[in-house]
């Protein structure tokens, strides 16, 4: 790896750092950020999809096949308890509609690859972290759609008396195209022109965590004066969202008997969403309910800040043995 490599994976490694660093500079001057067009997400988050996509072979997912307990648990943990999570603290801290579907689509998220970063941080099992991310972000276009329609129903009918109808084929078509659709396209890059990607790896997760700032940045100057005036319990929401996800994740994996380095990382992948694509789901399909997009801002921020503290104890835990 030559020396430009390595720094940019360094770069790539210090994302918490972009990600607050950013985050605070768009809350204190907002047009370093407002220059970010909304419908540039679309395309930036397909930046980060296909990052993905290129560091993947067909040949990895064989390697899921070795691991099903592991996967099985982590997956199942990521579409149960972080959904129903979203829902219960959507009615305890009575938050308005907005802010109620831009948690659910958070809590409905699968694993975002920030968690591939945090578990490499962590030295916890990053191939099966990596397996993670890829099996919940392909199962999104079913169970995204669908748990998203589920308890955003429930919810606007139980704290509004309405029910709002949510286009789930919308959701689902959206999920394919910024989602499924750049990973295939990375996954068959890496087949058929493995050479030329081999030349560009170390180069894209870094290119993938400046289109999450890009994208985090832009939501939190935008809607700057409605996160200051109203966003407190929101962002308690958010908060412990990830934070029982963290640990939840970690409780139940030791005590269905897995191994400690397992726990950790499904640990850590249980309670790191993808913030993005719940920002998109919500800007193309819930366009009437502007700061449904705050939330999953938030959450970047939110799981940025928990993932680190996540990978400081795990590295302490390790020290102590």
């Amino acid at each position: 790896m030559s020396s430009l490599e390595k720094i940019f994976v360094t770069l790539a490694n210090l994302f918490p750092v972009w990600v607050l660093t950013g985050a605070g500079l768009a809350l204190w001057k907002p047009e370093t950020a407002t220059w970010f067009q909304p419908t540039w997400i679309p395309y930036f988050l397909a930046i980060i999809m296909l990052s993905m996509g290129l560091t993947l072979s067909i040949e990895d997912f064989s390697r899921i096949l070795k691991i099903p307990k592991s996967i099985l648990l982590g997956v199942g943990l990521q579409y149960t308890i972080m959904p129903y999570l979203g829902y219960v603290l959507a009615r305890l801290f009575h938050l308005p509609i907005d802010f109620v579907i831009g948690l659910v689509l958070v809590a409905c998220c699968p694993g975002g690859t920030a968690s591939n970063v945090v578990c490499f941080i962590a030295k916890a099992h990053v191939a099966l972290s990596v397996s993670l991310t890829t099996v919940s972000t392909l199962l999104a276009v079913i169970f995204t759609p669908l748990l998203t329609t589920l308890w955003i129903e429930s919810l606007s009918l139980e704290l509004t008396g309405l029910t709002i109808e949510v286009n789930t084929l919308g959701l689902l078509i959206n999920t394919i195209k910024v989602v499924i659709l750049p990973i295939v396209v990375g996954v068959l890059l890496n087949h058929y022109f493995n050479p030329l990607v081999k030349r560009f790896e170390s180069y894209t997760p870094f290119l993938a965590v400046l289109s999450i700032v890009f994208i985090v940045n832009f939501i939190l100057a935008a809607k700057k004066d409605a996160i200051l005036e109203i966003g407190a319990p929101l962002i308690a929401a958010i908060m412990l969202l990830h934070f029982f996800g963290f640990l939840l994740g970690y409780f139940l994996s030791r005590k269905l008997k897995l191994s400690e380095k397992d726990s950790q990382t499904i640990s850590i992948e249980v309670g790191m969403q993808n913030s993005g694509l719940a920002t998109e789901l919500a800007r193309s399909n819930f366009s009437n309910y502007t700061l449904a997009t705050v939330p999953g801002a938030i959450s970047a921020l939110t799981h940025c800040i928990l993932g680190s503290i996540a990978a400081g104890i795990c590295q302490i835990r390790d020290q102590k043995k």
